[in-house]
């Protein structure tokens, strides 16, 4: 039986480099999507932050000091 032309090993070699260079621009690509994405849930979650400061009527550094405040009772109770 008659299979066709082989392919030589060249060809075969320079089949799979195409294919890992594809596969490697999508990975590439795939991340960048990824990390977008994490930046978009970033932006979202400080949204939230940002309007619950609006809501409060604190300034900034108020709550920042009020946070820092919880943050060293909840080290000194984990202690």
């Amino acid at each position: 039986m008659a299979r066709g032309q082989r392919k030589s090993i060249e060809e075969k070699i320079a089949a799979k480099e195409e294919l890992i260079e594809a596969l490697t621009a999508r990975i590439e690509s795939e991340r960048r999507e990824l990390e977008e994405m994490y930046q978009e849930k970033r932006r979202k979650e400080l949204e939230v932050v940002s309007d619950i400061i609006t809501e409060s009527g604190l300034e900034p550094d108020e709550v920042a000091e009020v946070l820092q405040q919880y943050l060293e009772s909840r080290e000194e109770a984990a202690s």
